[in-house]
């Protein structure tokens, strides 16, 4: 009783108070947010464009990066997942305005390139705006930061332009709910960022710390955006003020700590930002417990085939071990892949011309048959496969591998292997990554070179990256687009978002009515319906051209429209007083209207 009436008497004085006084409800908060008050000095506008390089290294990190969607998208890989159904394999199916999964591990990534690529603007604006609220200790100080924040936004809205097309363009920083935005046409956003990016190149400068944004690669982007926009002499003038500038040069001997061949050196995390590396203008940095992805890149577990599993030997038992506990454990050597970036044959097998080539030499490029049978219960069988080379086939020819797809293909072992401190048996650990590096930038030279009819000097370009990896150098009557796009592909796997590459190649083609190597010419009218990115990759992608089926019984297709992915539906319907547009062969494109000419200041 006496219990009773205590938790009466204490219910009455708390709802008497209560009733008399709710002060003591209203929250105290300890601190408040105000940008105002934050964004006042240089190191806190430095700071704010930290988000700005996170939001940009995730897209290499991590489980099926989106990176790889970049890579499905075209004539390099496919997706090898062969166990279920969802991954991007059959894109005319899976492919939707609707795909609400389509950001996750077991799908195609596209919309974090939507999502993230507008949170990388929406940092870069904060910092824009807000430029002359801070202190510095110099003009040259507040350029260089402001110059940052423009190549940030304009790296997002370059590769949102030919991953989207005509997209809203979000040149201010926005303080409060908004749900009118249009569309605004390709070319009037790239004319935008051209425009920063013109600016942004006189006020950086290359001497930073890596992962900062240098005046380089302000230049290698502009590059880009250039030869977007049709304007090839402003494209070779930007190349070849990287190329000539003194600040970047192809590394062309064996350096570092392992001083092993130039490509394998050039590749090793431990090299990759030295000072003595002169290659790379802008870096991707990722270091052990700097908060970025745990595990680190995964990138072996994405691009070594599956080979822990579904091989047997010749004498019909299971031949491989993809844990720690055999005798040999070959997932030291190699790292334990799942098969998820598969190469086609092109990438593969057709691309390797020169048999002196670096990047498919013998220990740089390994082949299923560079791997051993490892499988303990061989030894203890005393089989005498154990510790000899895989075979594909039996001496009667049968198939020794029962998924050719995720289990069996060769890999550059020079570009993929990252040793892993943190996950047993290893999927690839940390290492900083280049976004660009100079090798591109000549590539690029030579394709602007190439539109302009100057087929010497793009054969000459072509011939640094060539002459680097040991191959003999091409002449000028074999410059074509497709000779680009094959030095682009045996240099830059894992690195160019090739999907972004060739529908920029494929506008280029449209608006310039120039003919292809294939005799076809293209036009804007019908961009979605008949392109080069198409035909590019039915030519040389064996598994969408073949109509291949995996082992889950799903099948490989793409079609013209995925030129362009779909803008995500929820962004169109949830933008109630505005209007923004659905790319054509995908629902809601009957209801577009035409795209703004213009951007509003």
């Amino acid at each position: 009783m006496k219990k009773i009436l205590i938790a009466a008497l204490l219910a009455v004085t708390i709802y008497g108070t209560g009733a008399c006084n709710k002060e003591w409800l209203k929250p105290e908060p300890l601190s408040f947010y105000e940008p105002d008050l934050t964004y006042t000095d240089a190191a806190s506008m430095k700071a704010a464009l930290v988000a700005c390089a996170r939001n940009a290294r995730i897209e290499y990190y991590g489980d099926n990066p989106p990176i790889l969607t970049e890579m499905v998208f075209s004539e390099v890989t496919v997706e090898g997942t062969t166990d279920k159904s969802g991954p991007a394999q059959d894109l005319n199916l899976l492919i939707t305005p609707d795909g609400a999964n389509f950001n996750n591990a077991d799908r195609a990534r596209i919309y974090y390139y939507w999502n993230e690529g507008y949170k990388g603007i929406k940092y870069a604006n904060t910092v824009i705006e807000r430029i002359d609220n801070a202190q510095y200790s110099s003009q040259a100080e507040r350029n260089a930061i402001l110059g940052a924040a423009y190549f940030h936004r304009a790296l997002r809205y370059y590769r949102l332009t030919h991953q989207f097309g005509d997209v809203p363009a979000l040149m201010k920083e926005i303080n409060a709910p908004q749900l009118e935005f249009y569309s605004t046409k390709r070319d009037v956003i790239l004319e935008y960022i051209k425009k920063d990016l013109d600016s942004a190149k006189d006020w950086l400068q290359d001497n930073v710390a890596r992962g900062e944004v240098t005046k380089g690669a302000v230049l290698h982007l502009l590059t880009k955006v250039n030869l977007a926009l049709g304007k090839f002499d402003e494209a070779i003038a930007s190349a070849s003020a990287i190329i000539n500038g003194g600040a970047y040069a192809l590394m062309k001997q064996p350096f570092g700590a392992t001083k092993k061949n130039v490509i394998w050196d050039l590749h090793r995390p431990e090299n990759k930002s030295l000072g003595e590396n002169k290659e790379g203008i802008f870096m991707i940095v990722d270091r052990f417990g700097d908060g970025g992805y745990d595990g680190g890149m995964r990138i072996m577990r994405q691009a070594v085939p599956y080979w822990g599993t579904n091989i047997n030997t010749p004498s019909g038992r299971k031949g491989t071990n993809d844990n720690v506990n055999p005798e040999f454990i070959q997932s030291n050597l190699y790292g334990r892949g799942i098969g998820r970036c598969r190469p086609t044959n092109y990438s593969q097998f057709e691309l390797w011309t020169d048999p002196n080539d670096l990047r498919h030499a013998k220990g740089n490029w390994m082949t299923m048959e560079d791997l051993v049978y490892n499988e303990p219960g061989l030894k203890n069988n005393n089989d005498a496969y154990y510790l000899k080379p895989l075979q594909m086939r039996n001496a009667s020819g049968g198939l020794l591998c029962t998924d050719t797809i995720r289990c069996w293909f060769g890999w550059p072992h020079y570009k993929v292997f990252i040793p892993d401190t943190e996950n047993s048996p290893m999927q690839g650990g940390h290492s900083d990554w280049y976004m660009f590096r100079l090798a591109e930038t000549y590539l690029l030279r030579a394709e602007a070179y190439y539109w302009k009819d100057d087929p010497a000097a793009a054969a000459a370009d072509i011939n640094q990256v060539r002459e680097r990896a040991l191959c003999a150098p091409i002449t000028a009557a074999e410059v074509n687009i497709g000779a680009i796009l094959d030095e682009r592909a045996r240099e830059l796997f894992y690195e160019e978002p090739r999907k972004t590459e060739l529908t920029r190649i494929s506008y280029i083609f449209a608006k310039t009515g120039k003919a292809a190597y294939n005799g076809k010419v293209y036009t804007l009218e019908n961009f979605s319906d008949n392109n080069f990115f198409y035909d590019r990759v039915m030519e040389k992608n064996n598994f969408y051209r073949n109509g291949t089926v995996t082992n889950h019984g799903d099948k490989y297709t793409i079609s013209p429209y995925h030129v362009l992915w779909p803008v995500p539906s929820n962004s169109i319907q949830g933008n109630t007083y505005g209007i923004i547009n659905q790319n054509k062969g995908y629902v809601g494109y009957e209801g577009n209207r035409p795209p703004l000419d213009n951007i509003p200041e």
